[in-house]
């Protein structure tokens, strides 16, 4: 935990001798407080005050600029100078204000749920952009005369910009910044909005589908990094609820909105309506959306503290007191701030191709990257899945309209706040017994239950969409399906994050990426699958496939530690971790 930030004082108590000294440079290793010849004391004060003025000339020409590593615990030094030295002399300048740099694992619990709720409901606009399209199908298949598979398309075309962007995006968010993405990406997403309303032929809803996911991925995928940007490990699991949540709320709520204004009107209001909120989502982002990234914060500390020094020096200030670990005292130095992780850290070009490399190379190489990927992968696709087949089995079996069909997605609405609900209260309860272990392993107790509400859910909808069964049952269904996706989502986030690290964001962008690719492919051969094989006979097959993969979070609970010792990355991770 950081310790709070020290002032930089301005008081009489540094007006001493010791005050006046000179600077300390690379090239004068000597000239310290300790080695000062001893003199009586008011000789020295007065040799000092007599030549300050000199020296301070020397040293702004000659003397060396020490450079030191600045972390949020660093305790800044006090100035040696800080009343002129003469009439003519003007005073110093004030010092920064570095209230805006500080580390956002220290921001106090309001700011934090503000940041947490911005983005939890921007992802939810993401969410409800991707749910929206399904219920205008009809009208845009008769405008341009193309077949419903080719209009679902654009679903696909979506989370394919979804699926790529984040590579991309993600490195520049690490170096730049996560505010600026945030505001590009936004306003890329309120114009693609604009224009897919607008767009006249099929060809452009194609390619504005693709830059709208591009713009939107942001908002789902990045938020997982503001998350762990401003909390520790152990705090994650309340914000990662509340994000996943928003994720599966969103692709429910957006069919059941657009469901009635596709009825009532053109479809083309679907999309003025996303403009309208999203860009008002985007404003308030601007206003209120602060960068949490600490490394960038840090750095852009260092360049304000730097900046002030310098033009303390051109009033000529010289010099701040620095400890001297040899001797116990202080030094005057010249000093500038430089940051450890701008040292480090790759060219973008080069954190581009690490990026795009990286995640498929975790994705052959670690069995965990692997099953969970296609875990998360298929459970995200059965949720695409339900956009096409809830509306074909409850208009073709309960004579529902095209806005009573979609209205059925508000039980995916309610499935997913009870999961977010659940899930948030049953690890405080495990907490408070003591129930929950300090392994990767412990997340995954509750998700070896709860992820069996996804093949349950399944089954439950293919055997009971039978036109003399009531049409609430299949609905209740699609609500317990949801719940058992949102508690893969969870657990996979998690185990990934804990168990990989420094690699946790190539390991989530491998299962993104294929959680995306995958989602947008589903819903082109649903329609095609329930004829063919009746909708029990797909259901079935889903669940079947569904209570197979769910067999990878008891695999990891019983044999987790050990594969991960196994592993490259994971491996040198626990070492130096330990």
């Amino acid at each position: 935990m950081a310790d709070p930030e020290i002032e930089l004082p301005m008081t009489s108590t540094h007006t001493s001798a010791n005050a006046k000294s000179p600077g300390i440079s690379k090239s004068s290793p000597s000239r310290r407080n300790s080695d000062v010849p001893t003199l009586d004391i008011l000789d020295f004060e007065k040799s000092q005050l007599e030549s300050d003025e000199k020296h301070q000339e020397d040293e702004g020409e000659d003397g060396d600029v020490v450079y030191h590593y600045l972390t949020f615990e660093t305790a800044l030094p006090h100035p040696t100078t800080i009343y002129p030295t003469s009439d003519r002399q003007d005073p110093p300048p004030e010092p920064p204000d570095l209230a805006n740099y500080q580390s956002p694992f220290e921001w106090s619990k309001t700011r934090k749920s503000i940041i947490i709720w911005v983005s939890c409901i921007i992802t939810a606009l993401t969410a409800f952009t991707a749910g929206s399209y399904s219920p205008a199908l009809g009208q845009m298949s008769e405008e341009w005369n193309v077949s419903n598979v080719a209009a679902l398309v654009g679903i696909t075309m979506f989370t394919t910009g979804f699926a790529i962007a984040p590579m991309v995006l993600a490195p520049f968010s690490e170096i730049h910044g996560r505010r600026p993405v945030f505001v590009c990406s936004g306003i890329l997403f309120v114009i693609c909005q604009l224009c897919t309303a607008l767009t006249r032929s099929y060809a452009g809803m194609l390619v504005v589908r693709f830059f709208a996911g591009v713009g939107g991925s942001t908002f789902s995928t990045m938020v997982g990094g503001v998350v762990s940007d401003i909390y520790h490990t152990e705090d994650r699991n309340t914000p990662m609820a509340l994000f996943s949540g928003a994720a599966l709320f969103g692709t429910g709520w957006g069919p059941l909105v657009c469901g009635f204004i596709a009825q009532n009107t053109t479809w083309r209001w679907i999309f003025y309506m996303q403009t309208i909120t999203c860009g008002a989502m985007v404003g308030l982002i601007c206003i209120i959306f602060k960068e949490t990234r600490g490394s960038v914060l840090l750095s852009r500390k260092a360049k304000a503290l730097n900046r002030w020094y310098e033009s303390r020096e051109a009033a000529g200030y010289y010099g701040f007191n620095m400890p001297n670990s040899r001797s116990n005292t202080t030094v005057s130095q010249r000093i500038r701030w430089k940051v450890k992780a701008d040292e480090e850290r790759s060219t973008l070009t080069k954190s581009i191709g690490i990026s795009l490399y990286r995640p498929f190379h975790l994705l052959v190489t670690e069995p965990v990257v692997f099953w969970f990927s296609l875990w998360v992968s298929f459970s995200w696709a059965i949720l695409y899945l339900t956009l096409a087949a809830v509306p074909l089995v409850f208009q073709r079996n309960h004579g529902f309209s095209l806005q009573q069909a979609n209205a059925v997605f508000a039980a995916m609405c309610v499935g997913a706040v009870i999961a977010t609900i659940l899930s948030i209260s049953q690890e405080k309860i495990a907490r408070r017994y003591g129930k929950l272990a300090n392994t990767p392993e412990g997340r995954l107790y509750f998700a070896c239950v709860e992820s069996a509400l996804m093949p349950i859910g399944l089954f439950w909808f293919g055997w009971t969409s039978f036109p003399d069964i009531p049409w609430i049952v299949p609905a209740i269904a699609v609500g317990v399906a949801t719940m058992g996706i949102f508690a893969i989502y969870l657990a996979v986030f998690n185990y990934l994050a804990d168990t990989y690290h420094r690699y946790a964001s190539s390991a989530l962008a491998a299962q993104s990426f294929c959680r995306n690719i995958l989602g947008g492919v589903f819903p082109l051969v649903t329609v095609q699958m329930y004829n063919q094989l009746s909708f029990g006979g797909a259901s079935s097959l889903l669940g079947g496939i569904g209570t197979l993969l769910t067999l990878v979070p008891w695999t990891l609970v019983f044999y987790g530690p050990k594969i991960r010792a196994r592993s490259k990355f994971a491996s040198q991770i626990m070492d130096t971790a330990g």
